[in-house]
Order: structure tokens, then sequence, then C-alpha cells
């Protein structure tokens, strides 16, 4: 018997947890601690892929609004433009006769345009060459040159897109960088969940494992203590269905670990052909946050911020449109110069002045009430974002306080969950020797086993839901606790590599 116990009591002192699944053979196996999961995530996941375009597509709505705000310089043309047809023709007394038009055309102009964003119009200075050379009988060249010409096109009352532009625009880049951050925080966070999703699976397969060999052995002394009379046939069966079913467990777990691991492995971009061995982390190194510190870098950093502020400037824009919609007046004003002839450098030599102003108006004498209307309809939907506004800012407030709370509260539960699977560790040890004593049931002794494994799937899920509260308070936030900075301006450069 003493020899009996010291074998049992050895098994019993083997690592409670075995690490990750073992490889099959020609896999490579990674030893992944969580912080290098959640590096591999940020670089090779899809999401980052996606988040990263995500940010590519707003970086470059930004530049295209800027370049707006630049002139633009085109170049227009036909070379050339052939017609050979018949084309009516009116003569001195009204009559109409068809003749034939046949010529060659070519036509060329270099325009320079700049949008006016203090005023919403447009400028433009020009300049163009026709030539249209008749064919047939008696054929020539005919030259229209247009050394310089300056166009103004001017809405009157109208809304100034280009100023609104140049509020809104910039909010929304800066909504789209803030967002890029916390999609890469959210990155993270899954991160977090499919790592312990799988080391906790990883951690059922060793605790299953060690229950079967703990189990054998068990059904060995018991056949050996039912032979001396020790203990009985009820519990001699008991020890043999725990046996079979530690197998099945066995065989379950394998199944789960293999899963877990394809997702895993899918998520953060590696080979299947690499065999994951996964690290349980350590507790982090911060201790307990305050709500009005975590919300005031919430509203400075998170893009919640740009959201709401972009929303509402938009929502006045659509005012601002449908009030100038209602009185429309368009101003044109062109001046330059021109000239005709039969040759090149006399179409430049006779050169007159050329003037146009036209002022397009539209101004509704009766359309019973439909641009009122539409600007009432488009006051109403300000008000009703302004209402979304004031009730987003108090769930903001709201889930920035109940996030705190979870992880100043997760902070004990995570060392009450350790101390007890110490605890229940020590307690299983202690029942294998009372039972192998006499001294306890088989019963109470899988009350201990069981008591032990979910203790230590306790710890691990604790610590689990620790990380995850923490990343769930950094994407929010924005801010890195640990290294006390702030994520955006400690990966500033990100944006150029990104782009």
């Amino acid at each position: 018997m003493p020899v009996i116990r010291i074998i049992l009591l050895a098994c019993c002192m083997l690592p409670l947890a075995v690490p990750a699944a073992a490889s099959d053979a020609g896999r490579n196996v990674i030893n992944l601690s969580l912080e290098k999961a959640i590096d591999l995530a940020c670089m090779q996941s899809v999401d980052a892929a996606i988040a990263g375009n995500q940010l590519k597509s707003s970086y470059w709505e930004f530049r295209t609004y800027r370049a707006e705000r630049l002139p633009e310089l085109v170049l227009s043309g036909n070379l050339p433009d052939y017609s050979n047809n018949f084309t009516p023709y009116q003569h001195d007394d009204g009559s109409y006769s068809y003749v034939r038009n046949n010529l060659i055309g070519i036509s060329g102009a270099l325009s320079i345009t700049q949008n006016i964003p203090f005023t919403g119009g447009t400028l433009s200075l020009s300049t163009s060459l026709d030539l249209t050379r008749q064919l047939g009988h008696g054929a020539m060249n005919e030259f229209l040159a247009i050394p310089v010409s300056l166009t103004l096109n001017q809405p009157l009352f109208g809304v100034n897109t280009f100023k609104w532009d140049k509020k809104i625009e910039p909010v929304k880049y800066e909504e789209a960088k803030a967002q890029y951050l916390q999609d890469v925080e959210e990155i993270k966070k899954n991160a977090i969940t499919y790592f312990f999703n799988y080391l906790l699976s990883a951690e059922n397969l060793g605790i299953a494992e060690q229950n079967m060999e703990n189990a054998d052995r068990l059904y060995v002394i018991a056949l050996e203590k039912r032979r001396m009379g020790q203990i009985s046939e009820t519990e001699l069966m008991q020890l043999k269905l725990s046996a079979l079913q530690a197998k099945a467990d066995v065989t379950a777990c394998q199944s789960d670990v293999k899963s877990k691991m394809f997702q895993l492995r899918a998520f953060l971009g590696l080979s299947e052909n690499d065999s994951i061995a996964a690290e349980l982390p350590d507790k982090i190194s911060v201790g307990r946050l305050e709500y009005a510190d975590v919300l005031d870098k919430a509203i400075a950093n998170n893009p919640f911020t740009q959201n709401i502020l972009r929303r509402q400037l938009e929502a006045d824009y659509e005012v601002a449109a449908a009030k100038g919609e209602r009185y429309r007046i368009d101003l044109t004003a062109t001046v330059g110069y021109s000239g005709t002839n039969r040759t090149l450098s006399g179409s430049y030599g006779n050169l007159g002045n050329e003037q146009i102003v036209s002022v397009g108006l539209s101004v509704p004498i009766l359309d019973w009430g439909k641009r009122k209307g539409e600007v009432k309809v488009a006051e109403s939907n300000r008000d009703v974002v302004e209402s979304q506004i004031r009730q987003d800012r108090l769930n903001f407030n709201q889930d920035v306080f109940l996030i705190v709370e979870q992880f100043n509260n997760q902070a004990g539960q995570l060392s009450i969950a350790e101390e007890a699977d110490k605890i229940a560790s020590e307690r299983y040890k202690s029942s294998v020797e009372a039972f192998l004593l006499g001294k306890m049931d088989v019963l109470e002794l899988n009350d201990a086993r069981d008591a032990k494994d979910e203790a230590r799937r306790k710890y691990i899920s604790e610590m689990y839901y620790y990380w995850y509260y923490f990343y769930d308070i950094r994407a929010l936030t924005l801010w890195d606790y640990m290294a006390d900075r702030n994520i955006r301006g400690a990966d500033e450069a990100i944006f150029d590599i990104s782009l």
C-alpha cells in the first residue's frame, strides 16, 4: 500500500494544466503568447486589412476635398471633327434651301479653373484656337482665336458648399483616423477572445487527459482494495464509470481543441501547418481606474466625439441648403478677346473685345409651399439629430461608467479565482491521499476532482474577462494605460504607413 500511495501521489503532483495540444508530426509549433497573438492579428488578419483600406478610402476622400480648393488645369479639343452632309440655309427672302457642308474642324482649348471658397463661385481663365477648313471647290481655312477669356460663375443667395465642406471634411477625416485606431483595438479584443477560447480548450484537454490517467490508476488501485475488502463493489463500479467517462471527455476535448486552433489560426493569418502552444498571460500591472479620468480621455480621443460633431454639421448644412434653394440666382460673366481670319497670324492680329454677361433667375411665384416644406423638413431632421445626439451622449457616458466598473471589479474576481484555483488543487491532492487511506469515498473524491477542474476553468475565464475589459477601455479611450500615453500620439506614423 505505501508503494501504491507514492505512485499515485506522484501522479497527482504532475502539472494540473497541460500546455496546448501536442502538434502532429511535421507541424511547425508556435509558442504563442497573448501579446504575440495581438501583434499578429494587427499585422495579418483580414479585419486589419479591412480597417486599413477603410482608412485609405477616407484619406483619399479628404485629399479629393483639398484638391477641389486648388486650381485645375484642363486641356480639351477635337482632333479632328469631320462633317460631310446637307444643312439648311436661309436666304434673304426667308426661304430655305439645303447646301452641302463639307469641312474639317480642329479645335483646342487650355483652361485653368479655380473654385472660390469664400463665395462659392468658380473663376476660369482660358485660351482657345479653332480651325475650320472648307473642303471641295473653293477650299479655304478659317481661324477663330480667343487668346484670353475670363469667366466667373457665381450663385447668389445659395448655399456655399465650399464653406460647409471646409467645416465638415476635416471632421470626417479626424473621425476616420480615430475610428481606425478603435477598429485596431477591436481587432485586439477579437484576438483576445480567440486566444482564450483556444487556451481554455487546450486547458480542458490537459485536464481531461490528466483525469483519464488518474482515473485509470485509481481504478487499478481500487481493484486491489476491492480484493482486500476495503471498498464496496458499488464504489469500484463508480471508479470504472469515471475512467470510461474520462476517455470520452478526452476525445471530445481533442475535437474542440482542433476546432478552436483552426479558428485562431484563421484569424491570425497563420498556416494550417502551424500548431499553436498557447501561454497563459500574467495579470496587467494597472491599478484601479477612475471614471472621471477615463471619461475625459474617451471624450478627447474616441471617434464618437467627431461623429456627433459631424452629424450636427451635416444637419445644419441640410437646413442651409434647403433655405438656399428657395430663391436661386446665378450670375455668369465672361470677358476677353477674340479674332477671326483665314490665316493663323491674322486671327491673332485682328482682335476685338468680347463680353458676355448673363444672370439666371429662379424665384418661385407659386409652389404651394413646396420649398418652405423642404426647409421645415430639414429643420425637423436637424431637431431629430440633436435629440439623438443628446441620447447618444448619455449612452456613451453610461457605457464608460459600466466598463470602468467591470474592469475594477474584475481585478477582485481574478484574485479570488486565482486563490480558489490553488485551494481546489491542494484539496484534490489531499482527497486522493485520504481516499488511499480509506478515509474518503469515491463520491467525495470525484467532487474534489470536479471542483479542482472547475476552479481552473474559472481562473482562465476570469483572466480572459480581465484582459478583455482592459482592452474595452483602451478601445473607448484610445489610451495605453500600461505605457500611460495616447495611442494616437504614439502611433501617428501608422497613418502614413497605412496609406
